[in-house]
């Protein structure tokens, strides 16, 4: 590993897998949703998936739906789920519950779409909001991880949680501003991967729901400064569930 200032941190931000309304309606908070056939299928095959990788701490949203698909990957990795509510879903407010398509009809919803560091939803949080939390949260985390300084590699932090937090959060990394973050997807179980160093955040993976996590894994000494030239490397829509 390489001295203090040289020392990485990657961040591997697993969306929680389909649930019954998943695409239709704005979940956001709501109690008891669960995922559904093909969720429970998708969080087991991202086990199968993350199972070889050196994975120091699991941690989830208290949403049920993201319990239930970090549950599996936590017990392939041999490791305890923690929860963090900085990880929960936006508050939606009295959005919540309601179908995508009608929502779409708000005033605020073009707000949402262009000008989201703008958008407070009534009766809940801003986007904004959601935002700092999350990046807090990851610095947190990333804080005891590098403290606890497991000998001989860097630490890896797995994060299930919502799309629009991986939306925030691989905005950040890229340095752009909250109202580009509607540019970014996150479909349900998919791998975004960035590796934190002291120079730069690096965007490693985005949306990715391949089958295997070739390239994931830290390497002996993270590199702060960019490959000029790209170097050699390593051998869905509106949803906002």
């Amino acid at each position: 590993m390489g001295t203090p200032q040289h020392r990485s941190v990657t961040l591997l931000l697993l969306r929680h897998g389909l649930t019954e309304v998943t695409g239709t309606v704005l979940a956001g908070r709501s109690p008891g949703l669960h995922l559904d056939g093909r969720g429970r299928e998708q969080a087991e095959r991202a086990a199968h998936r993350l199972a070889g990788l050196p994975v120091d701490a699991v941690v989830s949203s208290p949403l049920e739906r993201c319990a239930e698909t970090a549950e599996p990957v936590a017990r392939a990795l041999g490791l305890p789920v923690h929860t963090d509510d900085r990880f929960a879903e936006c508050d939606y407010g009295e959005w919540t519950g309601r179908t995508l398509e009608e929502l779409a009809e708000e005033p605020l919803w073009p707000v949402v779409q262009a000008h989201p560091s703008a958008a407070r939803f009534p009766g809940g949080e801003s986007l904004a909001g959601m935002s700092a939390r999350a990046v807090e949260a990851v610095r947190d985390w990333s804080g005891r991880l590098l403290t606890a300084g497991r000998a001989g590699r860097d630490p890896v932090l797995l994060v299930c949680t919502h799309g629009d937090v991986i939306k925030a959060l691989a905005a950040d990394a890229l340095g752009l501003h909250l109202d580009l973050f509607q540019r970014v997807q996150a479909d349900p179980c998919s791998v975004t991967a960035i590796r934190y160093t002291a120079m730069r955040p690096f965007l490693l993976r985005l949306n990715d729901v391949g089958e295997t996590a070739e390239g994931l894994a830290p390497p002996e000494e993270a590199a702060t400064d960019a490959v000029v030239g790209g170097g050699a490397g390593q051998a869905r829509d509106r949803t906002r569930g």
